[in-house]
């Protein structure tokens, strides 16, 4: 029961700075309008908004729907550690209950759980 409530409230944690890393990367990528994504290229044929499509060699990646690309990846990203802290949340919670410690630990009934 120890090691299921040390690992859980883990994973817990780490997921919910994952959840709080992601969602400040999407609020700073939104409010920059995507130039911190392509502030490692040199170029100064780069547009100040990384949305409008250009493609240099002065960039060590492609920076053609950058933007666009990031989001749609760290959304599902932010969804899936939110839900993976609650869950774990919740098993912890259940460790709690094993051990008799918790909210609802004698009222529930461990079989039950």
């Amino acid at each position: 029961h120890w090691t299921l409530l040390s690992v859980s409230l883990l994973n817990c944690l780490l997921s919910t700075a994952c959840s709080v890393g992601l969602a400040l990367a999407i609020a700073l990528t939104v409010h920059s309008r995507g130039t911190h994504l392509v502030r490692g290229c040199n170029s100064s044929a780069l547009p100040a908004d990384a949305r409008t499509a250009i493609a240099t060699n002065d960039c060590p990646f492609n920076t053609t729907r950058i933007y666009d690309t990031a989001l749609a990846l760290w959304f599902p990203s932010l969804l899936l550690a939110a839900a993976e802290a609650v869950l774990s949340g919740r098993c912890c919670l259940v460790a709690l209950v094993f051990r008799g410690i918790g909210p609802c630990a004698h009222s529930c009934d461990k079989e039950q759980v």
